[in-house]
Formats: C-alpha cells, sequence, structure tokens
C-alpha cells in the first residue's frame, strides 16, 4: 500500500503529462518558458488574486516573501512551533528571530486568543501555518494585523485549494505561499512553489527578488536569489491542474469515511480531524492522535499499513533554534502533539477497500497496545 500513490496519479493522467512535457521538450525553453506564464495565469485565476509568482520551492517561496517585505536582521516574525522546519528557517535566513505561538488542538494552528500578547515593536510580520489542509481564522488574524499595521503571510503549504468562507488558502492574506513538493495535494514531480498577492508593487518585488534581483537582464536593483520554477515542472501541474477540484472532493469524501470509521476507535481528545465551521479541508495529511504512537505505528507497519509522523519535535526543540532561548514546556499545546500526531495514508486515488485495511489494522493495533 502506499502512503501517497502518485504511480496512480501518472497512469490516469499519462496522456496529458506526457504531451506536456513533450512540448516543452521539443520548444526547448527549460527555463522560464511559456508554461510558466501559462501556470501562474491559471493560478492566479483559481485562487482568486491578481498575481501569482512561481518558484523553486516552498521554502524560497517564504524566504522571498519576507524579502520582500524587507524584513531582516533586529525583526520579529511570529509563527509556530509545530510545522516544518522551513517555515521557521526562512525567517532566521533573512537575519529575522522566530517568535513561536502555541497551537490550538483541534486544528493544529495557530492560538489566536495567543497571538497578541506575542507582539512586539520589532514584530514585523505574523506567518501562521494552515497545517494539515486547512485554514485557521484569517478573518481574525487579518484584524490583529490590521491593528498593529503589520503584513500577513499564510504558509499555505500544505493547505492550497481549502477555502474559509469561500475564499480559496492563498488568496486571505497580504501573501500567500505553498509548495508543490510532489507528495502536496498540488505536486509536481520536483520541488516548486509559489506566491500570490493582490499587491502590484510587491508582486514586482518577489518576481525580482525570483530572478536574482531584476526583471531586466543584467539590471539588478536588489538583492535576489535564483528560485525561479523549472519549465517542465510547470507542465506536470499544467496537465494536473484540470483534475485537482475532483481530486479534493475524493481527499474530502475519503477524509470524512475516515473520521466515520474512526471516531469510536480513537479516545484521546481531539483524535480524529475537525473541519472547523467555514472551512474544507483538503487533508494533504489525514492525521489522528494515538497514545503510544510509536508503538501503533510499529504494529500497523507489521500490517504493511505505511504511517507518517508530521512533526516528531517542535521547532523550538531543534538544535538550530536552541539559542531562541524556549524551553519544553513553552508550548504544551504543540509539544503533546508531537508526540501523539500519526498520519494515515490518504491520496485520492485510494480505494475504500485499501482505507477499510487501514481501519481494521489500526483496531488490531489498539487492542493489542491496550492490552498489553
Amino acid at each position: 500500500m502506499e502512503f501517497i500513490d502518485l504511480k496512480s496519479q501518472y497512469r490516469a493522467y499519462q496522456t496529458e503529462i506526457d504531451r506536456r512535457i513533450r512540448t516543452v521538450l521539443e520548444h526547448g525553453r527549460f527555463i522560464l518558458g511559456p508554461e510558466i506564464a501559462e501556470l501562474e495565469a491559471a493560478l492566479a485565476d483559481y485562487v482568486g488574486v491578481r498575481h501569482c509568482i512561481t518558484v523553486a520551492s516552498g521554502t524560497d517561496a517564504l524566504e522571498i516573501a519576507l524579502r520582500a517585505l524587507e524584513i531582516g536582521p533586529g525583526d520579529e516574525v511570529i509563527t509556530v512551533p509545530f510545522t516544518w522546519i522551513s517555515t521557521a528557517e526562512a525567517i532566521a535566513l533573512v537575519g529575522a528571530r522566530p517568535v513561536f505561538v502555541d497551537i490550538e488542538p483541534v486544528s493544529y494552528n495557530i492560538d489566536l486568543d495567543r497571538l497578541e500578547a506575542a507582539i512586539t515593536p520589532r514584530t514585523r510580520a505574523l506567518l501562521p501555518v494552515s497545517l494539515f489542509g486547512q485554514m485557521p481564522d484569517y478573518d481574525r488574524i487579518n484584524a490583529i494585523a490590521a491593528r498593529h499595521g503589520l503584513p500577513v503571510i499564510e504558509d499555505a503549504a500544505q493547505s492550497f485549494g481549502a477555502t474559509r468562507h469561500g475564499r480559496r488558502s492563498c488568496g486571505v492574506t497580504t501573501i500567500g505561499s505553498t509548495s508543490f513538493f510532489p507528495a502536496k495535494p498540488l505536486g509536481c514531480y520536483g520541488d516548486g512553489g509559489a506566491l500570490f498577492t493582490n499587491d502590484d508593487a510587491l508582486a514586482d518585488k518577489m518576481r525580482a527578488i525570483r530572478t536574482h534581483g531584476g526583471l531586466q537582464r543584467h539590471h539588478h536593483p536588489l538583492l535576489g536569489m535564483n528560485g525561479r520554477f523549472d519549465t517542465l515542472q510547470a507542465a506536470v501541474l499544467l496537465a494536473k491542474l484540470p483534475h485537482f477540484d475532483a481530486e479534493l472532493e475524493r481527499r474530502r469524501q475519503l477524509g470524512a469515511r475516515y473520521t466515520e470509521r474512526l471516531r469510536p476507535l480513537l479516545h484521546l481528545p481531539h483524535a480524529v480531524p475537525e473541519v472547523l465551521d467555514g472551512n474544507t479541508h483538503v487533508y494533504a495529511q489525514y492525521t489522528i492522535r494515538v497514545p503510544n504512537r510509536d508503538t501503533v505505528a510499529q504494529r500497523l507497519q507489521a500490517e504493511g499499513i505505511p504511517t507518517a509522523v508530521y512533526y516528531p519535535k517542535c521547532l523550538h526543540e531543534q538544535p538550530v533554534f536552541a539559542s531562541l532561548g524556549y524551553r519544553w514546556g513553552d508550548f504544551p499545546v504543540a509539544e503533546r502533539a508531537s508526540r501523539e500526531v500519526l498520519s494515515l495514508p490518504m491520496h485520492p486515488f485510494l480505494t475504500e477497500a485499501d482505507q477499510d485495511r487501514v481501519i481494521d489494522a489500526l483496531a488490531r493495533a489498539l487492542t493489542a497496545e491496550n492490552s498489553s
């Protein structure tokens, strides 16, 4: 069984993917070829914003956003400790200090009751994460940001395609940032990412930073980077994009079915994903909470059921961020989640028969754990 089945997806769309790739091979414009502009227009339209800027990775996207906002040494950016390292890594790469705020236990997203207290005179941006596939309350986040004159960057690496009150992820903040890593809901066949904004000036700056700091060849008004998205990867996404909404609907069906079947089996608080009011969930990961997580995962592996842990450590536990001065116990909700979460196979090509195998194996693993 595959945890994420990219091979079945390729077989389903093989004719379109191969045709798109062949077109790039034939025209030979492998860097910023015509597929880049075509994809950016399609993605901007999908999200409902004026500008999409594709980039080389989701991590580059975050760094470019911070650079475009002129955030650097001496500045602070607020984010969460329960996320992939790139969220805080990008903050540190521009010389700023990541400031962590604990998550709330239902959605694993930032605890909005704690957010405003973390703002200081050095705060230059808010960088919430839309974890596992659904968005936090960005109306409330944007209102807090507006009171303090701060921009908001949505780290939507796991939530592309999700909505809140009908507005799409990546289209509700100053800048939206996402990833096209192969395992993401909309993934290419390598690294990739994108930025979204309605701000014309910010869009121009992000395009320039992406391409060594200039929009014209041999003219570099900004300090930039080589953050361009590959034309071949754009071709892959253009082939997949027409199928994306159908895949999201299938993810929602599978997520709801998991939740219905697993809720009676799991007894920890918030043990199954809950969809917040007004939200849709794209289930980039279907994540449950179980006691003795690692033992349960081993029992599932023995039955041929792959699992993953996002994430076994919080960011304040990582050695690279030891200098921030945080200690165990500073973020109890995130810390508990890191020791309990377990993600199950989830992708649009998961059959109900295989899903039943996962559920039945998990029931046996939990029974064995309870009797040991």
